[in-house]
C-alpha cells in the first residue's frame, strides 16, 4: 500500500519546473494568452449548445441559476487550482497536483480521468461544431454529401433546401415525400479534430494566437447576441415575462425542473466550464507562472461565468424554453429579434468558438500524457518533444487520431454525458490537494493563496459531489468501466516503470 501512495517530492517538481533547453516546452504564454486559453475552452459549448438543451429540459428559465450554481462550485475550485498552479507550474493540471499530495495512485487515477474528460470532451464539441459548419455551409447554399455529415444510421431528410435529422423536423411536419439518406459517419468532425491537431504540433505559440484572435471574434458575436437580445427584449417586455413565468417550472417528478432541476441543470452544464482546467495544463509554457496561471484561471472563470448568466437570461426571454432543445439555440433565439443576418453570424461564431474548445481540449489532453510520460507511468513516446517546434508531436498525433474516431460514430448527446463526471472528480481532488498541502508543508512558498482554508476546499469537494449525484447512471458506469481499463495499465505497466518509485524513501517512508 506504500508504494501505491508515494508522492512526487516538491524538489523533484522544482526542479522539473526549472528546466530549459530543446528537450522542454518553450515558455511563451503571458497572461492575456492565458486567459484567452480559458475563455477559448469556456465559451463554446456552454453558449451554443447546452444552455437551450438544460432550459428545456432541466431548469427552464431558471438555468440561469444553473449557471450561478456551476459558477460557484467552479470559484471554490478555480481557486485551489490557482494555489497549486503558481507552487507547481507544471504541465499536468490536477494530475501532477494529486502526485505531490495524495500519492501515485491517486495521481494515476485523476491522470486517466482527465484523459476521459479531455478526449470525450474535444469529441463532443466536434461533433457539435461539425453540424454548425454544414447548417452554415447549407445557409450559403454549399451542399456537403449528407451521407459525411452525422454519425451512422441518423437518418436525413431535405427540408426547406436543408439536410435536417429526421427529428429535427417541426412537430406535425410528415416526412412522407421528402428526399431522404441514412449517415454512414461524421467525416467533417474527423477533419476537424485533425486539423486542430496540425496546428497543435506546429507549436504552442502559434496555436494560442490564433486561439487569442478567435477568442475576440467570437466575443464580439455573444456580445451582438446580447445587445440585439436585450433591445429587444426592452421593447416587448409582455414577450419577456411571458417566457420567463414560471421562472422556476414545477418539478416533473422525475429530477427536472423545481428545484432540483436546476442543480440537475447545473450539473449537465458542467462540462461548459472545464476551460479554466485546461488553462492549468499550460503551466509549463508560461512565461510567468507564478503570477500569470492564477489571472488565466480566475479570470477565465469570471468573465465567462457572467456571460453565461446574462446570454442564458436573454435566451430564455427571446424564446420559451420548451423550444431550446435544438442544436443551434443560440441562432434560434436571433432569429426571434427578426434580424435577418443575426443567424448567419450566428453560426459564423459558433464555428470559429467551438474550434478554440477543441484546441484547448486536446493541448489538455496532451500534456497531461506528456506529464504522466516523464513520470514513466505511460511510454516514453508520449513525452517526445519535436526538435523543431518544442511541442509533445507524438503525443499530440497518437489523441489526435483516436480523439477523430470518437464523433464519427457515436452521437453528441452520448459523448456528453461522459464528460461531467471527469470534470467534477478532477475539482474534487484538486480541492482535498490543496488542504492536505497546507498541513503537511504549511510554510512552502505559495505565490497566490487560496483563502479560508480548510473551508473553500471542503464546500468545493461537498458542491462537486454533489452535482456528481445528480448525473445520470449511464455516467457512473463508463467512468468505472474506463477507471478499470487503467488500472489494469497500471499495474501492469505503470508501477513497474514509474520514476518516482525508484526513489528512496524518506524518513517517513515517503
Amino acid at each position: 500500500m506504500s508504494r501505491l501512495l508515494r508522492i512526487k517530492p516538491m524538489s523533484l517538481l522544482s526542479m522539473e519546473a526549472g528546466e530549459q533547453g530543446e528537450h522542454t516546452l518553450r515558455r511563451s504564454l503571458g497572461a492575456l494568452n492565458l486567459i484567452t486559453l480559458g475563455i477559448g475552452a469556456i465559451i463554446g459549448a456552454g453558449i451554443f449548445v447546452l444552455t437551450g438543451q438544460a432550459a428545456a429540459l432541466h431548469a427552464g428559465p431558471a438555468v440561469a441559476l444553473s449557471f450561478v450554481m456551476a459558477g460557484i462550485v467552479c470559484a471554490f475550485a478555480g481557486l485551489c487550482y490557482a494555489e497549486f498552479a503558481s507552487i507547481i507550474p507544471i504541465a499536468g493540471s490536477a494530475y501532477t497536483y494529486g502526485y505531490a499530495t495524495l500519492g501515485e495512485f491517486v495521481a494515476w487515477i485523476i491522470g486517466w480521468d482527465l484523459g476521459l474528460e479531455y478526449g470525450f470532451g474535444a469529441a463532443t464539441v466536434a461533433s457539435g461544431w461539425s453540424g454548425y459548419f454544414n447548417s452554415l455551409l447549407q445557409q450559403l447554399h454549399i451542399y456537403l454529401p449528407p451521407r459525411l455529415t452525422a454519425t451512422p444510421g441518423t437518418v436525413l431528410v431535405f427540408f426547406h433546401e436543408r439536410w435536417l435529422p429526421l427529428t429535427s423536423l417541426p412537430p406535425g411536419t410528415s416526412a412522407a415525400g421528402l428526399p431522404h439518406v441514412t449517415a454512414l459517419f461524421n467525416l467533417v468532425a474527423i477533419l476537424a479534430i485533425l486539423v486542430i491537431t496540425t496546428v497543435l504540433v506546429i507549436g504552442i505559440k502559434e496555436s494560442a494566437n490564433l486561439n487569442t484572435a478567435i477568442v475576440f471574434i467570437k466575443l464580439s458575436v455573444v456580445g451582438i447576441f446580447i445587445v440585439l437580445g436585450a433591445y429587444f427584449l426592452l421593447h416587448h417586455p409582455a414577450l419577456a415575462w411571458a417566457n420567463w413565468h414560471p421562472f422556476i417550472p414545477p418539478s416533473d417528478g422525475h429530477g427536472n425542473f423545481g428545484l432540483k432541476g436546476i442543480a440537475t441543470g447545473a450539473a449537465s452544464i458542467f462540462f461548459a466550464y472545464i476551460g479554466f482546467d485546461a488553462v492549468s495544463t499550460a503551466a509549463q509554457e508560461a512565461k510567468n507562472p507564478q503570477k500569470d496561471m492564477p489571472l488565466g484561471i480566475l479570470g477565465s472563470l469570471v468573465i465567462c461565468t457572467i456571460l453565461y448568466i446574462v446570454v442564458s437570461t436573454i435566451l430564455t426571454g427571446l424564446v420559451n424554453y420548451h423550444s431550446l432543445n435544438v442544436a443551434d439555440p443560440v441562432a434560434l433565439g436571433i432569429d426571434a429579434t427578426g434580424v435577418s443576418w443575426g443567424s448567419l453570424l450566428v453560426k459564423i461564431g459558433a464555428v470559429f468558438g467551438l474550434g478554440t474548445v477543441m484546441l484547448v481540449m486536446l493541448l489538455g489532453q496532451s500534456r497531461v500524457f506528456f506529464s504522466m510520460s516523464r513520470d514513466g507511468l505511460l511510454p516514453g513516446w508520449a513525452a517526445k518533444i519535436h526538435p523543431r517546434f518544442r511541442t509533445p508531436w507524438i503525443s499530440t498525433i497518437v489523441v489526435g487520431v483516436i480523439v477523430a474516431i470518437l464523433p464519427a460514430f457515436l452521437p453528441v448527446d452520448r459523448l456528453a454525458q461522459l464528460v461531467n463526471i471527469g470534470t467534477l472528480l478532477a475539482f474534487t481532488i484538486v480541492c482535498a490537494g490543496v488542504w492536505i498541502l497546507r498541513v503537511r508543508h504549511p510554510d512552502l512558498h505559495r505565490p497566490f493563496k487560496t483563502p479560508f482554508v480548510p473551508l473553500v476546499p471542503i464546500l468545493g469537494i461537498v458542491t462537486a459531489v454533489y452535482l456528481m449525484t445528480n448525473l445520470p447512471l449511464i455516467t457512473w458506469a463508463v467512468m468505472i468501466g474506463w477507471m478499470l481499463v487503467g488500472l489494469v495499465i497500471y499495474f501492469g505497466y505503470s508501477i513497474r516503470h514509474s520514476k518516482v518509485q525508484k526513489l528512496p524513501l524518506d524518513a517517513n517512508g515517503h
